[in-house]
């Protein structure tokens, strides 16, 4: 009886070490993340928190908080319907998708989406990378991109 169950701890051992970078490579991109103003007067604060959710397959972000402004702005430079409409709850990351790529640095990509930013009410092409409390989010501009850090939100 002694000899199976060191035998079943010695393969439960075996299947942890060989499963957990395995695990480990599968990030959890859902969750609150904290931005922080990179530019101007507020660069370097906590700007505002956003919720990443899942929809059919694709991932999504909205504003959920904002640090630096007042919790009734409404988004001034945007265009279409989104233009005089409440920045808490707007979705500005839309239809993201996972790559199935994991980059040694920034960790599992999502592509194939894209981000708005509410301060010039553009929209850009856009990939993340989430890699534990981290996440990299970079808009496109034809060759030119914008990089941010997000940091996930433990409260």
């Amino acid at each position: 009886m002694k000899k199976k169950a060191f035998v079943a701890v010695v393969v439960a051992l075996f299947v942890l070490a060989f499963l957990s970078p395995v695990l480990r490579a599968q990030e959890v991109l859902l969750g609150t993340w904290k931005t922080v103003a990179d530019e101007g007067e507020d660069k370097g604060k906590a700007k505002s928190h956003l919720e990443i959710f899942e929809k059919d397959g694709a991932y999504f972000a909205r504003i959920a908080k904002l640090l630096l402004e007042p919790q009734d702005k409404v988004c001034e430079k945007c265009k279409g319907e989104l233009k005089g409409k409440p920045l808490i709850g707007m979705i500005i990351m839309s239809d993201m998708k996972k790559t199935g790529k994991v980059d040694a640095e920034f960790g599992e990509e999502y592509a194939g989406g894209q981000i708005m930013d509410p301060e010039n009410g553009k929209s850009y092409r856009c990939k993340i990378w989430v890699k534990g409390d981290n996440l990299t989010v970079r808009g496109y501009l034809a060759i030119f991109h914008r990089t941010q850090n997000w940091f996930r939100v433990t409260e």
